[in-house]
């Protein structure tokens, strides 16, 4: 049988058996894994294999106090500085741009792209959180 890396759609797979198994049995409310915490995963080379997986997705469940496993939820043998936005090529702003984008791509996400529910969940006025869909250019159609 191919090693772990070989087998890109069992990673997936394997990392929502494991974050389902898991969020039940430490009883957390937890909906799925970011895009970015995807891409790392799927990039990771699994020296130790399934068992590596099982181990990392019970950690980032045990970190996780949100709906949602993010890439900073991941041990840091999986993080890159592309991953935690930490390169040194980028500016304060840039970073901070970055990761507003991803709150509202999440929150669209969360609320199946209802605005009112997006803002509500970040604690903000539906104006604000429209007046930022905006700037970013994203597109709250697509997370229906």
């Amino acid at each position: 049988m191919p090693s772990l890396r070989e087998r890109e759609a069992d990673i997936l797979l394997l990392a929502d058996y494991f974050l389902e198994k898991y969020a039940v049995e430490y009883n957390k409310d937890i909906k799925r894994i970011s895009t970015p915490a995807i891409d790392a995963l799927v990039r990771y080379h699994w020296p130790g294999n399934v068992r590596e997986l099982e181990s990392c997705l019970e950690r980032a469940v045990l970190l996780c106090d949100d709906q949602v496993i993010h890439s900073y939820h991941l041990p840091p043998t999986l993080q890159t500085a592309e991953d935690t936005g930490t390169q040194p090529s980028q500016s304060l702003d840039e970073a901070i741009e970055r990761f507003e984008r991803e709150l509202l791509i999440d929150a669209l996400k969360t609320s199946r792209g209802n605005m009112r529910r997006a803002a509500q969940t970040l604690k903000t006025t539906e104006r604000i959180f429209g007046y930022k869909v905006n700037k970013y250019e994203i597109s709250p159609k697509q997370y229906k």
